[in-house]
């Protein structure tokens, strides 16, 4: 299997500042409709949850899209989603054991590129603890394939993109299926503005800019955008600035970064004025991503 991480690793700077952005929820408004109508209802066909749809879908969704958990590598949620649907006191009064896969716990502790080749290579080699895990994540591929189309970025995404490639490296850093995010790039004419398009199959954020950036920017020269706290986790690890796009508040948010944080006099003064922006996130992001939030079912209760 070819090193599709090769493309980063040999990588080099054209501009003096670099941009790693987030794609789903970020850039495009595909996060909802991404797990709401594919994701959640292949967890509940292929995992047998059709008994406690209702909740399935509800742990699927807090998982993914209401919890600090939001973005994170899709085989990381699907573990955590079966064993907060073991938890629930409705699942349990309902007779339905949530399916556990020790090969897959196994495989997401031992795989530092967790995507679909690396999974198909293992079923092919005879990990058969991963053959209903495959099955799913290609009904999941299928059905964004079908149902995801027509989705825009968000209003000044593009603007944002024009003045951020005249003075930096951008970079798509997501846990998206690269050929997903070359479809929706190229639909929307947006892959122009980047040099490179990195997916869940090159390893994780963090890894992403230990092979595009580290060494080759200065920290403070390295700007990540994202809507999660993976995304703000990542940029922390390097000691990068971030911005984070509020979930719910994404056009205010991306007319802030357009208007206040990537001008010309800013960009002149190698962003200084970004170091502030990560602030906001103590408390405005916590609540809107769930850092420390309740289960809303628990709430209920």
């Amino acid at each position: 299997m070819s090193d599709t991480a090769n493309v980063l690793r040999k990588f080099k700077p054209t501009q003096e500042f670099f941009i790693g952005i987030d794609s789903d929820g970020c850039v495009f408004d595909s996060m909802e409709i991404k797990h709401k109508e594919c994701f959640a209802p292949m967890f509940i066909k292929h995992f047998s949850l059709q008994a406690v749809s209702k909740y399935a879908r509800e742990v699927w969704e807090f998982v993914n899209l209401y919890s600090k958990t939001r973005g994170c590598n899709r085989f990381h949620a699907l573990i955590c989603a079966l064993d907060l649907l073991r938890e629930r006191k409705e699942v349990v009064a309902r007779g339905v054991d949530a399916p556990s896969f020790p090969a897959l716990l196994e495989w997401v502790n031992r795989e530092s590129k967790l995507g679909n080749a690396t999974l198909d290579a293992e079923v092919a080699n005879g990990n058969d603890g991963l053959a209903l895990i495959k099955t799913w994540s290609d009904s999941v591929n299928a059905s964004v394939k079908d149902i995801v189309h027509g989705v825009p970025p968000f209003p000044l995404v593009r603007e944002t993109l024009v003045a951020a490639a005249a003075t930096a490296d951008c970079m798509v850093i997501s846990q998206t299926p690269t050929n997903a995010l070359e479809r929706e790039w190229t639909e929307n004419e947006l892959e122009g503005f980047v040099c490179a398009i990195a997916g869940q199959e090159m390893g994780t954020k963090t890894q992403h800019l230990d092979l595009a950036a580290k060494d080759k920017y200065a920290p403070e020269k390295i700007l990540i955008i994202g809507d999660a706290s993976g995304d703000h986790n990542a940029a922390e690890a390097h000691g990068a600035l971030f911005f984070p796009i509020n979930p719910g508040d994404e056009e205010a948010s991306w007319n802030r970064l357009h208007d206040e944080a990537l001008d010309e006099t800013t960009c002149q003064r190698h962003w200084p004025l970004q170091r502030p922006l990560l602030g906001d996130l103590s408390l405005r992001e916590q609540h809107k991503l769930g850092l420390g939030v309740s289960r809303v079912w628990r709430e209920s209760v």
